[in-house]
């Protein structure tokens, strides 16, 4: 097994089993055919068709407007492009937690409609577990996600970096493992300090996938736009971009309308 593109099909077992093995999980997002196959060409473990959607692709500010429609239309162009790796879809705003047969009813369109292959849920509250609970008695693999959870954006004022106090890191080290024994098979950890997102990634037996929260998680994630600096906007201050792609579009489109206009192009 190459150590750059690990070979064979990813699933829930395999990815908890890297637990042990300690190889590093590699995943990305994706909202569309030939981003998805792109990614799983290069080895990625696990592709997110995340609702950051709203922010990086459908010009929202926030992640709040995203429907359940959405995640279907962009988790079904994605299924198209995805072979290897596993494709995990977010369950948006209001899909989850308000009642739990609303929650599994929403899980299971994004599944069967859409070919997703596991759903990832926000947060740890009591009626968030127990929409989890019925999701996986569905027979859905379900992925965690504590820290800073972006559809929560309002009442933690803003995109801020959680658990920086005793209280709120207790308050994340307690949510993480209730959800490993509620059953989901990873967690995300978003925006934490890297010392906490050691102690979670240390206290729970299932894999931690960090974004903004150190090298000590067992594996990473980040936003396919942010990676390759293709959105409009700076990416966060976390990321380290690995192309420049919206300075190169930009330009290309630039050079080819001046090249149009002055009849230097013909098609």
């Amino acid at each position: 097994m190459s150590a750059s593109r690990p070979e064979g099909k990813v699933t829930a077992p395999l990815l908890r089993a890297r637990k042990k093995s300690g190889e590093k999980i590699v995943a990305l997002t994706a909202y569309d055919y030939p981003t998805a196959r792109l990614l799983d060409e290069s080895g990625v473990d696990v592709i997110l068709v995340g609702d950051s959607m709203g922010n990086v692709v459908l010009g929202y500010p926030n992640t709040l407007p995203v429907t359940l429609d959405d995640m279907i239309h962009h988790t079904r162009a994605a299924r198209r492009g995805v072979t290897r790796a596993m494709l995990v879809a977010d369950m948006p705003f209001r899909s989850v937690g308000i009642t739990e047969d609303g929650s599994v009813a929403a899980a299971a369109e994004v599944v069967a409609e859409a070919g997703a292959e596991a759903v990832k849920v926000e947060g740890a509250s009591p009626t968030t577990l127990r929409s989890i609970a019925r999701i996986l008695d569905l027979g859905i693999p379900v992925m965690g996600h504590v820290g800073l959870t972006p559809q929560s954006v309002h009442r933690f004022g803003g995109y801020k970096r959680q658990g920086t106090d005793a209280a709120s890191a207790l308050a994340v080290l307690r949510d993480a493992k209730a959800l490993e024994r509620a059953g989901v098979f990873a967690i995300v950890l978003e925006a934490l300090p890297p010392d906490l997102a050691r102690r979670v990634t240390q206290a729970v037996s299932i894999p931690t996938i960090g974004i903004a929260a150190g090298p000590h998680c067992d594996g990473q994630i980040l936003v396919f736009h942010d990676l390759l600096g293709l959105s409009p906007e700076p990416p966060p201050p976390f990321v380290k971009p690995y192309a420049s792609l919206a300075g190169d579009v930009r330009r290309a489109v630039t050079k080819w309308g001046a090249d149009v206009r002055s009849g230097a192009y013909g098609g």
